[in-house]
């Protein structure tokens, strides 16, 4: 079965097809709205959700389908009265394709086993892998391509965008700086790191971890930030992660050691204030909105291989 799990289980030639594809479908729209006739997503939703949900139920209608909401907070799945595996099983028996925005990866991996529908994973708490093919797109379209460009991330690098981040720029032959503390709570996990190391020898990219802004800073194409406070972050965790934090808060000097024509990216939601100023995600660098909506557009390409290929 064809699912997409995480970045590291596709390979670089599937995610440039998948890039390409969503490129087709956001210049002629037209031409796919009837590629999902018939067909029925199931969204399961664990966690809160604005772009996810909006961007897969439209990219499923736009396509002619039909996106069913389901949040387990209601169900016997997430009551514990039925099982993971009985839930799916019976699910993926009604629809064509299942995605799922969980808080634990395995609840996922469990899902994907016992579907017979392909899975997609709409974020865990291992990876966010729908963003990072809308962020590939999006730098795809601003950059003209991805191989030897300069992504820089700034802010906690223990993030499932951080990570799937990692190995998506690594895996297309990217230059991939993460500008973290160097307290261990918010540096990249190692296995992460260990794998980046494996892509960028094959791509010919390359991963680095460094608490230096300028050496991660200077000379960049692409800088990344996302949220201070996940939401598995405790309250009374909030103002420590600040003070820790605010030193890799994007600004217009730190924005100033890019070259010049850098784009700045964050998933969203932001901030203001915090991971970055006001004048650098309002600026004339900031692309955030043409990222977020490619997550549409993306999705549709992600739906749409999964099921050709199924």
């Amino acid at each position: 079965m064809n699912n997409l799990i995480s970045l590291r289980e596709w390979d670089p030639c599937l995610i440039s097809e998948v890039i390409l594809l969503a490129k087709n479908i956001k210049e002629n729209s037209q031409a796919y709205s009837q590629k999902m006739v018939g067909r029925s997503l199931l969204m399961i939703f664990e966690k809160p959700s604005l772009r996810t949900r909006l961007s897969f139920e439209a990219g499923m209608t736009q396509m002619g389908g039909h996106a069913i909401y389901y949040h387990v907070g209601s169900s016997p799945m997430g009551s514990g009265k039925e099982s993971i595996s009985d839930s799916i099983k019976v699910a993926s028996r009604y629809v064509d394709i299942i995605m799922a925005r969980l808080f634990n990866h395995k609840d996922l991996v469990e899902m994907a086993n016992y579907s017979s529908v392909p899975v997609i994973n709409a974020l865990t708490d291992d990876s966010h892998p729908c963003q990072i093919m809308a962020d590939l797109l999006t730098i795809t379209e601003k950059k003209g391509n991805l191989k030897n460009l300069k992504l820089s991330y700034f802010g906690d690098g223990f993030n499932n965008v951080t990570h799937s981040l990692m190995i998506g720029g690594t895996k297309m032959g990217m230059d991939v700086f993460v500008s973290t503390p160097s307290d261990k709570k918010y540096l990249p996990r190692e296995d992460v790191i260990k794998d980046c190391i494996k892509y960028s020898k094959l791509s010919g990219g390359s991963i680095t971890i460094t608490d230096n802004l300028e050496e991660a800073a200077s000379d960049a194409d692409i800088i990344y930030t996302d949220s201070w406070m996940s939401y598995h972050i405790p309250k009374q965790d909030e103002k420590k992660r600040i003070g820790d934090l605010m030193p890799f808060q994007v600004n217009q000097k730190l924005l100033s050691l890019a070259n010049s024509n850098v784009i700045f990216m964050n998933c969203l939601p932001a901030s203001r204030g915090y991971e970055q100023t006001s004048e650098v995600i309002d600026g004339n660098n900031s692309i955030v909105f043409d990222q977020a909506e490619n997550r549409l557009h993306a999705q549709k390409a992600i739906m749409h291989k999964l099921l050709e290929l199924k």
